[in-house]
């Protein structure tokens, strides 16, 4: 379902999907570089909705500042990262109680870590962060739970360069490589759900 809410720098658009039974979580996606592409209709992230349903939880992505039906203009993490503190304070009125399960792919990686913090989900998951192009030094989220996933062929954001990262946190992730896969997943969407879905939480 789509929906429409105020943000920050104007409305921000939402898709909203539901379980069949009574959702057991709240989860949210953020997509990858709007200047590039990126939006919520992205193959990755629609493969996190899709496996956040499948899950049981009530799913929300939406399009960053400038993308889609989203108004205001990039704003190279800062604004997003307040997009994305507005949709989770909306989601979680209307959802109150669940537990937060927080999501991004690439760029939407880098706005989910800097909100973990403030929003403390109670699973973190994050693909393919673009360690290589952004600051990630002050990034050490205290979140309970965190899951990288890591193409092992991604040709954008070097794997070696993440795992040096993630490792050399005080509360590193658990990490899952996948081997052959691109920065994109291709051919891959279905193996990166399977992780997914058997290391989510119980």
């Amino acid at each position: 379902m789509k929906e429409v809410i105020a943000g920050p720098a104007g409305r921000l658009q939402l898709v909203v999907e539901s379980p069949s039974a009574q959702p057991r979580a709240l989860a949210l996606s953020c997509h990858p570089h709007p200047l590039h592409g990126g939006s919520l209709t992205n193959k990755v992230v629609h493969q996190l909705a899709r496996s956040f349903v499948e899950l049981g939880a009530v799913s929300v992505r939406f399009n960053f500042r400038g993308v889609g039906d989203s108004e205001g203009v990039f704003d190279n993490g800062a604004g997003e990262t307040d997009d994305l503190l507005a949709v989770a304070a909306r989601a979680l009125d209307e959802w109150p109680g669940l537990p937060l399960w927080l999501a991004g792919f690439s760029f939407g990686a880098y706005v989910a870590l800097r909100a973990a913090d403030k929003l403390n989900p109670g699973w973190l998951l994050t693909v393919a962060p673009p360690v290589n192009m952004y600051d990630f030094s002050s990034l050490q989220p205290a979140v309970r739970r965190w899951l990288l996933i890591q193409g092992e062929d991604d040709e954008i954001v070097p794997g070696a360069a993440v795992k040096a990262w993630a490792g050399g946190l005080a509360r590193p992730p658990e990490r899952v490589t996948l081997d052959g896969a691109g920065h994109f997943f291709h051919g891959r969407l279905n193996d990166l759900k399977q992780v997914v879905l058997e290391r989510a939480p119980v």
